[in-house]
């Protein structure tokens, strides 16, 4: 089998048998395998396309083979989901990705699968990518079934972004989100301020970012001993939000309270360093806690990074913090486009589960501010659950904290005008961003201060 299809093959089965997610499986295999640029570049597109359109080809499968796919042996299933991929959405030739695919499964289990598999494929390659669409979506049940399978996006993920979107009264824009979702999305950078300054081409929203020139950024990033690093511009973006809330006095104390794996705290770190700021940073999982570490290796002075329950250290340090950012833990609905795994991986059952972490983190967060500090809230995922409901939820009960306009503080702090829709709120308002229409991950924002206690 060509080196790069058995690269995809082999990060599809770690996905598959270990939950592991391709971003951080693909880049060592290539590395190890050896692949030239044009071969990395294939095992990269074959990896993610199958990925992304995996309920789609699933479809496919179950209709090409008349049997459910939860039937097939799963080291089986992969090399039909990757092999119906090049059949149906790439240029690769249909008798090398029948053949080939054949082959691999005859290696990995025996003759007898071998020769399901090359029926299988034989009669996907005889219909077109349209007609198997036509095929599999007539025998959907519903509308939203017929979108999922067109938009390879599971139904409760579609009702949850369309919510979402018809919160801010853009409902008709969800196609064009979930057709970002299925793109590939562009490499970004960010120049630490203070330590390095952005390239070129700029990004058009956040200060620091800019575009990875040639899309490879190893070199960049290498040249700069990591003062560059690769960071969506939403993300970004959130960051420069917390630092630019209020006016940074010299001797605030600022926290990271969920910090892994510490693309954020770098760049608040170097924030910090420019305005004579402690920051601390905290990490529960040992191996995320170390991630943090060493993306603070760019940025000269000590940092603290703690690996406790966050919630925990934030009440043990009550009023004890200028700034706090809550980067919670979520269903990352948001970052689909870098996970696509991530769509057929969660369900509804994980949203029920993150919320109430969501609220205890929040509350814990703004007992831990000094009057007058700022929260900042931020999910990578636009589930209203874990946006708006968790702040809604947590402010519910208090009379010491306000919520700022995200809205107007993102707004001052890009570089250019960036379409953020008003929930009707006028002096106040989060902040969502969205792939299709500005180009980063669907972050969220919520800017929470604390009032005077005399005045709560």
């Amino acid at each position: 089998m060509q080196p790069a299809r058995l690269v995809a093959y082999e990060v599809l089965r770690a996905v598959s048998d270990s939950d592991a997610y391709a971003n951080l499986v693909l880049p060592p295999a290539i590395a190890e395998a050896g692949l030239d640029a044009q071969d990395a570049a294939l095992a990269t597109e074959l990896t993610y396309g199958t990925l992304r359109r995996r309920g789609t080809y699933d479809a496919v499968i179950a209709a090409a083979a008349d049997r459910s796919t939860s039937s097939i042996d799963p080291a089986v299933l992969d090399a039909l989901r990757l092999a119906v991929h090049q059949l149906l959405a790439t240029r690769v030739a249909s008798h090398a990705a029948v053949n080939e695919s054949v082959n691999l499964v005859a290696t990995r289990a025996g003759r007898g699968a071998a020769s399901f598999a090359n029926a299988v494929l034989r009669r996907v390659a005889r219909e077109s990518p349209g007609q198997w669409m036509e095929r599999i979506e007539a025998e959907a049940r519903s509308d939203d079934e017929r979108l999922a399978l067109r938009a390879a996006h599971p139904v409760w993920v579609i009702r949850a972004l369309r919510r979402a979107m018809a919160a801010e009264g853009r409902v008709d824009e969800l196609d064009a989100l979930l057709e970002a979702d299925n793109a590939s999305p562009e490499v970004t950078l960010v120049a630490l301020p203070g330590l390095a300054q952005p390239g070129e081409p700029r990004r058009p929203f956040a200060p620091t970012a800019f575009a990875s020139p040639g899309g490879d950024p190893r070199r960049p990033v290498a040249e700069s001993a990591g003062t560059v690093r690769v960071q969506d511009e939403g993300s970004q973006l959130v960051a420069l939000a917390l630092a630019a809330a209020a006016p940074i006095r010299a001797g605030e104390r600022w926290l990271d309270l969920c910090a892994g794996p510490g693309g954020k705290t770098a760049l608040l770190a170097a924030i910090a360093r420019e305005h004579e700021v402690t920051l601390e940073a905290n990490e529960v999982v040992p191996t995320r806690a170390r991630l943090v570490r060493k993306a603070l290796r760019a940025v000269p002075g000590d940092v603290t990074v703690h690996e406790r329950d966050g919630r925990e250290l934030a009440r043990e340090n009550p009023g004890g913090f200028d700034r706090i950012l809550v980067d919670a833990p979520c269903t990352g609905l948001g970052a689909l486009r870098r996970r696509p795994e991530a769509r057929w991986r969660k369900t509804p059952a994980d949203v029920a589960e993150l919320v109430p972490l969501q609220v205890d983190l929040l509350s814990a967060a703004l007992d831990a501010l000094a009057p007058g500090g700022v929260v900042a809230y931020v999910t990578c995922s636009p589930h209203l659950a874990e946006t708006t409901g968790v702040v809604r939820e947590v402010l519910r009960d208090r009379a010491d904290v306000v919520e700022l306009d995200a809205r107007r503080v993102v707004r001052d702090v890009s570089r250019s005008p960036i379409d953020l829709a008003d929930d009707g709120r006028a002096a106040t308002g989060s902040a969502q961003l969205w792939p299709h229409r500005h180009g980063t991950d669907a972050m969220f924002l919520a800017l929470l201060q604390r009032t005077d206690d005399t005045e709560g």
